[in-house]
């Protein structure tokens, strides 16, 4: 157990050290336990650009709303699909399911996206990544096996309706597998990348993971622009060869700053996220 804990923590710790040490070390490998001429430059370089503030508050935006359409699409659906009695059922799972391992195509789904006036607006990472067939399994998998059916039929004796069921009985039992599955989803909606470098290309619009990879693009090319003009002068030379150390650390420096948010959500539901990852378990 150890030793799989140093295997996990290692990376991150090593994110957080080489971010925080000197260009130079990091990339010439030096660093390996500790920081090596402790600076906040990259950091400093990072948050200079002010593009990162815009993609912060668009991916806060793209979280936030994404995550809550996603679970209104995932629970409704996955307390349906639970239900033993509903007509149609397993042919509802197989068309699900069929989904999961087929699809349009990059083409054709670029070709509707765009058809659909959605290129280059807010609402486009929210729709194509409204659901997620595994979420909704194993949010139908908790509805089933974790709440009694016996509970349902005594609502029923007392009068409930369908939607007072879910409401009253099915949502605030299924607290924890809604964590499991509104983190799952945040860290996706957090994490887009793909599909806003397809369809966003409005800088106002764009998420920080694509601002970041600009930063990034733009202090790795600065050495190999540097070589190829022969005008510049040394001091220019130099500061080209600095910016392209610099984008050794910065590499660091921007994925725990992309990461941080969730670093600091992760504690708060844990609880939840430990009983979320039993379900399906043999029980005993």
């Amino acid at each position: 157990m150890i030793l799989m804990l140093i295997i996990t923590a290692y990376p991150l710790y090593f994110t957080i050290i080489a971010s925080l040490s000197e260009p130079y070390d990091v990339a010439k490998g030096n660093v390996k336990l500790w920081p090596v001429g402790f600076t906040l430059q990259s950091y400093k370089q990072v948050f200079a650009y002010k593009q990162i503030w815009v993609g912060y508050l668009n991916t806060v935006y793209y979280t936030i709303f994404g995550t809550i359409f996603s679970l209104c699409l995932t629970i409704p659906a996955a307390y349906t699909l639970s239900k033993k009695f509903l007509p149609g059922r397993g042919i509802l799972t197989m068309i699900i399911l069929f989904t999961m391992y087929f699809s349009g195509g990059l083409v054709p789904t670029y070709l509707l996206i765009r058809n659909l006036g959605l290129i280059n607006t807010r609402y486009v990472l929210i729709l194509t990544g409204g659901f997620s067939v595994y979420n909704m399994i194993i949010t139908r998998v908790y509805f089933s096996n974790s709440i009694p059916e016996d509970i349902y039929e005594s609502a029923r004796i007392d009068g409930a309706s369908d939607f007072r069921q879910f409401f009253s009985i099915a949502l605030p039992l299924a607290v924890p597998v809604i964590a499991v599955i509104t983190l799952y989803y945040a860290v996706s909606n957090w994490n887009a990348y793909f599909s806003a470098l397809l369809y966003i290309t409005r800088r106002e619009l764009e998420p920080l993971q694509l601002v970041l990879r600009r930063v990034l693009i733009m202090n790795e090319l600065a050495l190999s622009e540097a070589v190829l003009q022969d005008t510049l002068q040394p001091g220019q030379l130099m500061d080209s060869v600095r910016r392209a150390y610099a984008a050794y650390t910065m590499k660091y420096a921007t994925v725990f700053i992309a990461s941080l948010p969730l670093l600091i959500l992760y504690p708060f539901i844990q609880k939840y996220f430990v009983k979320g990852i039993m379900i399906g378990s043999l029980k005993g």
